[in-house]
């Protein structure tokens, strides 16, 4: 028998188990977070005689006499002044984080009431936040200690939810006190636990799988193969071309495949007979490159073939997708160039690591199914488990819970079909989860890329023309990769005037983990190569890197390489206005070295496909419902409507209920990707807000409306790529951005000064959270993040990755650029999710060129203050 303290209640156990087990299993105190269960990301800290501890390394046989405390066994004060500080701070967002971080907080603040700011970054330094660069949660606990030093009171969060507004995140409390439900934290009476069988290897051939010992095993209550899927076996998004599990005879295509799924009565149980199937093998040599995949002869990833867009492909060469996007002469513009520079660029794949792994839960739903899941878009969900299990879309429901991150790794589905199809068989809810290592293994990353470009200017500066080829490595599936470099195609001439381009890129399938969607989507890749030869060839021409951004500027009514008219409200300029004066001090200044990039990125999918946004309002009780699928991951969706009905309505926030995603009574407002959900929910919001605003102008009350329901909707048509219009419009909109990285002397970066067009600002708060969490995924992706492949596997760990921490993180200015007319689609706002993470690395690439004159041509950079060459491992 083991006792233990939690909370100031004794409680005994049987079973020697991990203390995170213990808490959420046992006691179901879920504010204690998995996020990893390797000690590295602190989702799980508690306090254990006064010190923070992780749950998911203690065991209760070592916890005899000592206390533990979780945000459970705060004062009720102690409660609401960290409710109130992060909330007012801007401290959350996805929220896995917090309740981590608030039991940091806590901890220090009782051992040193008045901290600083140093204080608190050494304080956190052990808990990874991928969403907010750490500045706003160090806010939150500078002003959570004065409020207990100083025995304040709790002001009143006075806040009209009015556009423009730094109004506090509609979803703070929960997230801080950790009561908001994501889905691991779900548990209904019944409940069982489905465990992945993965393949051993890459690429092999599966011979034969053998399930009886497993089967007779304590609590298995089934284990199932490819031979028990109903419906389709195939699932994608765009390709149908993901087994959601491999049969006997066939191949294996990556590291993340399914063999089969074991369903048991415990979590113990169910991994405990996923180990115990026996697989037989034919070990198969894998493809690890794009350039072994388009060798001839080369064993083809996708041989079978699969359906795209409707359509039956059988991938030649193992080639994907090519995408290509030509304007003007590019030879011409060449022969008239001054200066030419060019290079061939290397970038990795990269991880997510969002603080949530996959984690769902399916139910029985009379003779459908029901779905808990934290996805970025359920209706896509939807259409594919009515595919994946053989039944109408109308028997399939799928239900948001919280989402801890996203970023694009949860666009694709991951553990949803197999939780449905287990509780679809066994007729009970049953949990299907991920552990981070699954995570890695599973997921798609961020595409490597190996990119050539060439760029030519005149002797005033003046761009003439570019050239750049594009290779791709999808991976093992194609997810997103279509689109992914479609937009590093649109991209790749960056935010200047000129129309001389010949751009072409192709992506291939590998056996490496498959690659998708990525908070930049190919520009993050595109912008690193364009930015470090715009610094070349400013180098070269005798110009300063913002002479020559300034000098080529997109401006109102210019055309931008890829065609397209900039519309009045383009405020690339603007951003480098709002960086000059920095750049030219750091510049001059011997003791530091500064570097720039500028970007552009999109607002809505884009290039000729269907893109509309949805939200309705629906009075219930004297409350205005509003109700839309767009998937909250973080980016503060949920508040932007909450916001634009306010500002609509003239209604207070809180007489406004913003609800969670539900395909039972939210409509389908398409995936949250391509920073789209601001701007075209947001604009649906609006439309449905004036129906009502109508409505209460008449005279009528919110009880007199009972009942009423506002539909709301918007769309816009754009061109597809390579249209052969003279300006065709490939996007609603683009916002525009300048980033300023600065070195010290030993090359650390000591500040960042990030300009960033958002159009309007529909919520300055969680605005300028964007561009700091932003800024610390674009040096994450400069300077230590890497994922290593040997023959497909990854050989990283979430605490290997070389995610940003808080005591690394320099201090972040940020400038929003507010240009565009308030009368204009949602108000004049653009997406700011995405630009934010794309100029680190090339600003950096600059900055470090400056210091030692190195130019560099792949990621991580090599030899910085933050990997130095004893500990750099080469890609080759």
């Amino acid at each position: 028998m083991f006792k233990v303290n939690v909370n100031g209640e004794n409680y005994q156990n049987e079973t020697d188990m991990t203390l995170i087990d213990f808490l959420r299993e046992e006691l179901r105190i879920t504010s204690v977070k998995n996020g990893c269960k390797e000690g590295a990301c602190g989702t799980c800290t508690v306090i254990i005689d006064g010190k923070t501890t992780r749950a998911c390394v203690q065991k209760l046989s070592r916890l005899e006499g000592k206390r533990i405390q979780t945000i459970e066994g705060f004062t009720e004060r102690e409660r609401e002044v960290f409710v109130y500080a992060f909330a007012a701070a801007g401290a959350v967002q996805c929220g896995f984080c917090i309740p981590g971080m608030v039991i940091c907080g806590k901890c220090l603040i009782d051992q040193n009431p008045n901290p600083t700011r140093e204080d608190i970054k050494q304080a956190i330094r052990t808990n990874i936040c991928r969403c907010t660069g750490y500045t706003k949660i160090e806010e939150g606990i500078l002003l959570a200690a004065k409020m207990l030093r100083e025995n304040s009171k709790i002001p009143e969060l006075k806040q009209t939810g009015k556009v423009g507004e730094r109004t506090c995140r509609v979803d703070a409390r929960e997230k801080t006190l950790g009561t908001a439900k994501y889905a691991d934290d779900y548990s209904f009476d019944g409940m069982l636990y489905g465990k992945n069988v993965f393949s051993k290897y890459a690429r092999a051939k599966v011979l034969s799988i053998n399930i009886y010992k497993a089967l007779k095993m304590p609590g298995v209550v089934a284990i199932y193969t490819a031979k028990n899927i109903p419906g389709n076996r195939y699932i994608g998004h765009l390709a149908q071309d993901w087994p959601g599990m491999i049969d006997i005879g066939e191949e294996t295509k990556c590291i993340g495949d399914t063999l089969a799924m074991v369903v048991a009565e415990t979590q113990e149980q169910a991994i405990a007979a996923a180990k115990a199937v026996e697989v037989e093998y034919e070990e198969l040599k894998p493809i690890c490159t794009p350039e072994e995949a388009s060798t001839i002869g080369a064993p083809q990833v996708h041989g079978e073939g699969f359906m795209h867009s409707g359509k039956f492909r059988v991938p030649e060469n193992n080639l994907f997708d090519h995408e290509e996007v030509k304007r003007g002469d590019v030879e011409a513009a060449f022969a008239n160039s001054k200066f030419v520079v060019e290079g061939t660029f290397y970038l990795p794949p990269t991880e997510h690591a969002f603080m949530e792994p996959e984690t769902a839960v399916g139910l029985p739903d009379g003779d459908g199914v029901k779905v808990i899941t934290g996805s970025q878009g359920i209706y896509d969900e939807k259409h594919e488990l009515s595919n994946y299990l053989g039944i109408p879309m109308e028997k399939v429901r799928i239900q948001s819970a919280y989402v801890g991150g996203g970023f694009g790794g949860k666009e694709d589905m991951s553990v949803q079909h197999q939780a449905a199809l287990c509780a679809y068989l066994t007729k009970r809810p049953v949990k299907v989860f991920f552990s981070r290592q699954e995570s890695i293994n599973y997921h798609p990353k961020r595409h490597a890329m190996k990119i050539y470009c060439k760029l030519g200017c005149d002797e005033n500066g003046i761009l003439q023309g570019m050239k750049a080829r594009i290779t791709s490595d999808t991976g093992a599936y194609a997810s997103l990769g279509g689109p992914v470099l479609q937009r590093a195609c649109t991209h790749a001439g960056g935010p200047y005037n000129y129309q001389n381009v010949d751009i072409e890129g192709n992506a291939y399938y590998t056996n490496n983990p498959p690659a998708g969607a990525f908070r930049g989507f190919g520009v993050t890749q595109s912008c690193v190569v364009i930015e470090a030869l715009i610094n070349q060839l400013a180098e070269k021409a005798g110009f300063s890197g913002w002479e020559l951004r300034y000098r080529n500027a997109i401006r109102p009514g210019q055309s931008l390489p890829n065609g397209q008219i900039a519309d009045k409200g383009t405020a690339m300029v603007e951003t480098l206005e709002a960086v000059k004066e920095d750049f030219e001090k750091y510049e001059a200044d011997p003791n530091y070295y500064v570097g720039i990039a500028s970007a552009m990125k999109n607002a809505g999918v884009g290039v000729g496909i269907p893109d509309i946004g949805r939200c309705n309002l629906k009075i219930i009780d004297g409350k205005v419902h509003t109700r839309s699928s767009a998937g909250a991951i973080g980016q503060g969706v949920q508040t932007v409507l909450l916001q634009i009905v306010c500002e609509t309505t003239g209604l207070a926030p809180d007489q406004i209920i913003v609800e969670h995603p539900d395909t039972e009574y939210t409509p389908d407002s398409g995936t949250t990707t391509a920073s789209r959900q601001t701007v075209f929910a947001g604009e649906a919001a609006h439309q449905s807000s004036l129906q009502l605003k109508a409505d209460l102008d008449l005279g009528y009350t919110l009880e007199d409306l009972e009942g009423n329901e506002y539909i709301g909707e918007f769309d816009f048509k754009t061109d597809p790529i390579g249209s052969p219009k003279t300006n065709p419009v490939s996007h609603i909109a683009y916002g525009y951005a300048t980033q300023l990285f600065i070195l010290d002397k030993e090359g650390k970066v000591v500040k960042v000064v990030a300009a960033h067009d958002v159009g309007r600002a529909i919520n300055p708060l969680s605005a300028t959270g964007q561009v700091e969490g932003g800024v610390a995924m674009g040096l994450g992706y400069a300077l230590t993040e890497d994922f290593p492949l040997k023959d497909g596997i990854p050989q990283a760990k979430l605490g290997t990755l070389g995610i940003f921490r808080s005591n690394q993180m320099p201090p972040v200015e940020v400038h929003l650029v507010e240009k565009n007319d308030p009368n204009m689609v949602t108000f004049g706002a653009k997406g700011v999710g995405e630009i934010v993470c794309t100029m680190g690395a090339p600003a950096l690439q600059n900055a470090y060129y400056k210091k030692d004159g190195i130019f560099r041509c792949s990621l991580p950079l090599e030899d910085t203050y933050y990997r130095k060459p004893k500990l750099v491992k080469s890609r080759k």
